[in-house]
């Protein structure tokens, strides 16, 4: 089957969390108990007035066809949304709504970057970035995150790594894998940095609701001069745990718009009409479970993060937002995807080595903490005492 495939699916990655996670499925086939922190999905149920919603415009003709670009209301609520939550002047025609966040990524980068071009990208970080960069023929730049800046990109090197061809910039906070999140001031400064060169931001914002300071995130297309050279990237999986409703969107000039508009009449046609109309709801109704997930989260990363730290030859960070951990284990002085897969095999904890998010990420596990506090002090407890057979 080799000579059937088009040489350019080489290039083309994939998300290990998947991987891991049938890694894990099998393993539970067999009669393993494993505890799955590898999977970036919150565990709580779609919030009732969503699911209501939905079943409502199943009932009342939300089965057909919409627009390419979503449902003209449901683009307005998200505009309106957009201006509130993050004080972007954002209007309908600025809206595409796809299936999920991923298609925004992927479209945005096929539709702007030529073979050659450069793009920045944060890492460790989000697999997808690289390999959509790689497929369309452009050139991956990595930007490093390291501990010592809290997973924050340091602008000064960001400037150094900036040339005539960098086309775009992708941004993400707060991030994933690290869960460190940008200050405005890192913001501004990216902005004074790329604005007036004909680079694009893809900022990632897909876990902007989720965060655990009282300061309110900056979005870099709220800034002057840079709403019509961003893409924000955004949906309802993370925030609204809608991850199996599949519905994302992105905001971005009129011009880029109508081109992944036109990429979805060529790949999807459209996103389903009533998951759109349950997105509506989503933006529109009661916020208060979506605000009890995230004080769930932040009591979880507390025992995620103090349980680590107290495990011998770990150490680990206080992510700002997100719900994952990014703990270091170079003490250990072994691969971390070897790691990773002790803890699957040996613990029954499932979770991801470092570099399936990069080669900055070599050194550290990535540990998903949307499970119960009761899983997580159990997958602690394993942890340690697995960790003592590889000293």
């Amino acid at each position: 089957m080799k000579k059937v495939f088009a040489d350019r699916m080489s290039l083309l990655g994939t998300e290990t969390a998947f991987e891991v996670l049938a890694k894990a499925k099998k393993l539970e086939a067999q009669g393993k108990d494993v505890v799955h922190l590898e999977i970036g999905e919150p565990d709580f149920d779609t919030p009732k007035n969503i699911i209501d919603a939905a079943c409502l415009a199943l009932t009342s003709g939300y089965t057909h066809y919409t627009p390419a670009p979503g449902i003209p209301e449901v683009r307005e609520t998200i505009a309106g949304y957009i201006r509130n939550h993050k004080k972007v002047d954002a209007s309908a025609e600025d809206v595409v709504i796809v299936p999920g966040g991923k298609p925004i990524m992927f479209f945005s980068i096929m539709a702007t970057v030529n073979p050659g071009d450069e793009v920045i990208y944060p890492n460790p970080g989000f697999p997808i970035y690289e390999s959509v960069i790689r497929f369309v023929g452009g050139t991956p730049v990595p930007i490093p995150l390291r501990e010592e800046n809290q997973f924050r990109l340091d602008v000064n090197e960001l400037a150094r790594l900036i040339t005539p061809k960098t086309k775009m910039l992708i941004i993400n906070s707060p991030g994933n894998p690290t869960g460190g999140v940008l200050t405005s001031d890192d913001i501004k400064a990216i902005a004074d940095l790329v604005r007036g060169k004909d680079i694009l931001v893809l900022s990632d914002e897909i876990y902007d609701r989720i965060v655990y300071s009282d300061t309110p995130l900056l979005s870099i297309a709220s800034l002057p001069g840079m709403k019509d050279w961003t893409i924000i990237l955004d949906g309802f999986s993370k925030t609204y745990a809608m991850t199996g409703w599949r519905l994302g969107y992105g905001v971005m000039h009129p011009e880029i718009a109508a081109r992944i508009a036109q990429l979805m009449v060529n790949s999807n046609s459209c996103t389903s009409a009533f998951t759109q109309m349950a997105g509506k709801e989503a933006l529109t109704g009661p916020q208060n479970e979506v605000e009890n997930m995230v004080a769930e989260f932040k009591r979880r990363r507390d025992i995620m993060v103090n349980g680590l730290n107290s495990i011998s030859g770990v150490s680990c960070l206080l992510p700002e937002g997100s719900f994952y951990v990014f703990p270091n284990f170079k003490s250990f002085g072994k691969d971390t995807k070897e790691i990773a897969d002790h803890l699957l095999y040996d613990a029954g904890v499932a979770c991801l080595g470092g570099t399936a998010f990069g080669s900055y990420g070599e050194g550290y596990l990535r540990f998903s903490y949307a499970n119960s506090v009761a899983n997580i002090e159990k997958a602690l407890e394993r942890i340690e005492t697995s960790l003592l057979k590889i000293r």
